[in-house]
C-alpha cells in the first residue's frame, strides 16, 4: 500500500472553491482539480502514508467549519484509496483547453500541441499549485491583464504576489511585459511556477520566481518600484498585503486583485483608499470580484 493515494472528493458551493483549495493544499494534497456539476466537485490527492483515517475526518470537519464561517451550505466530503498510476493522470482528464479573453489560450501541458492560431498559447501543468484558468478569479485577472497590457506600453515590470502556478506572470510576459517578479510562500507553488516558466520558454531572467512574499520583491529587484501588481489570493491575505504593495508601487502603478468575494469588497476598497489607491473598476463574476486599481 506504499504506492497508494487518498482521493478526496468535496462537493461544495462554488463560492467556497478558493478557500477549499487553500485548505487542501495546507493539508498536503497534490494535483487538485475541479469540475462543475450541480455544485463544484473538487478532487485532491494525498499519499496514503501522509494521512490516517482520523486525519481525514479532521480535514472533513475543518472544511465544514470553513463553509459555516462563510455562511455557505455544508459540503459533502468523501475519500477512498487509489493506485499511484491512477492518481497521476486521473485529475487531468477533467481539465481541457480554455480560451480566455480575446488573446489567451490556456492549454494543458500533457496534450499534443494545437494547430497555430492568433491566440497566445499558455501551456500549463499546475501540479499542486492554484491557477489553471478554470476559476472565475483567475479568468477575471487574465482578462484584466489583457486589457491593461493592450496599449503596447514597453518596459513594464510586474510583481505577482502569491503566484501559484505562475499563470498570471507568464500571461503578463506573453502579453508584452518586460519582466515579472513572482513570489509565493508555498515551495510547491514555486516549483510549479518555475516548471511552467520553462514550459513556456520564458527565461529565468525575465520571470524571476522565488519563495517569499511582497517584501521579497524589493530585495529581488534591488529596491526598484514596479509598474503593475498582480494578486489572486484570498481577501483576508490581500488586506494584510496592501501596505507592502504600496511600498513597491511606482507613482503610476496599477494593480489587479482578485480572490475576493462580493461581500468582502468594501473592506478591501477601504483599505486600498487608506493606502493611496483608487479603484478604477470592479469586475464581477459569479460570487467573485476583481479590483482594477491605480495609484492616486
Amino acid at each position: 500500500m506504499v504506492n497508494s493515494w487518498w482521493e478526496i472528493q468535496v462537493l461544495c458551493d462554488s463560492a467556497m472553491e478558493d478557500s477549499l483549495f487553500w485548505r487542501l493544499e495546507s493539508f498536503g494534497c497534490r494535483g487538485t482539480s475541479s469540475e462543475v456539476k450541480h455544485s463544484h466537485l473538487v478532487r485532491a490527492y494525498l499519499p496514503q502514508v501522509q494521512a490516517e483515517l482520523l486525519d481525514l475526518a479532521a480535514l472533513s470537519l475543518w472544511i465544514r467549519q470553513d463553509a459555516l464561517a462563510m455562511g455557505l451550505s455544508l459540503p459533502v466530503v468523501q475519500w477512498h484509496l487509489i493506485d499511484e498510476e491512477d492518481w497521476a493522470s486521473g485529475w487531468k482528464q477533467y481539465w481541457q483547453p480554455q480560451e480566455i479573453g480575446d488573446r489567451i489560450l490556456i492549454y494543458p501541458a500533457w496534450l499534443p500541441l494545437p494547430e497555430p492560431s492568433e491566440r497566445l498559447l499558455l501551456r500549463l501543468d499546475p501540479g499542486a499549485a492554484f491557477g489553471t484558468g478554470t476559476h472565475a478569479t483567475t479568468q477575471l485577472c487574465l482578462e484584466s491583464l489583457e486589457m491593461r497590457l493592450s496599449d503596447g506600453a514597453s518596459n513594464i515590470v510586474v510583481a505577482d504576489i502569491g503566484c501559484g502556478s505562475g499563470i498570471l506572470s507568464i500571461a503578463a510576459i506573453l502579453l508584452g511585459a518586460e519582466q515579472a517578479y513572482s513570489v509565493d510562500v508555498d515551495p510547491l507553488a514555486v516549483r510549479a511556477a518555475r516548471s511552467n516558466r520553462d514550459l513556456n520558454q520564458v527565461s529565468s531572467n525575465q520571470m524571476i520566481v522565488e519563495k517569499g512574499s511582497v517584501e521579497r520583491i524589493l530585495k529581488l529587484n534591488g529596491g526598484k518600484l514596479v509598474d503593475g501588481i498582480l494578486c489572486n489570493i484570498l481577501a483576508e491575505v490581500i488586506i494584510d498585503l496592501i501596505p507592502g504593495m504600496s511600498a513597491i508601487a511606482s507613482p503610476k502603478c496599477w494593480g489587479i486583485l482578485s480572490g475576493i468575494l462580493l461581500d468582502q469588497a468594501k473592506p478591501i476598497a477601504d483599505t486600498l483608499e487608506q493606502h493611496g489607491w483608487i479603484v478604477a473598476t470592479l469586475w464581477k463574476r459569479q460570487d467573485w470580484c476583481c479590483f482594477n486599481i491605480r495609484r492616486s
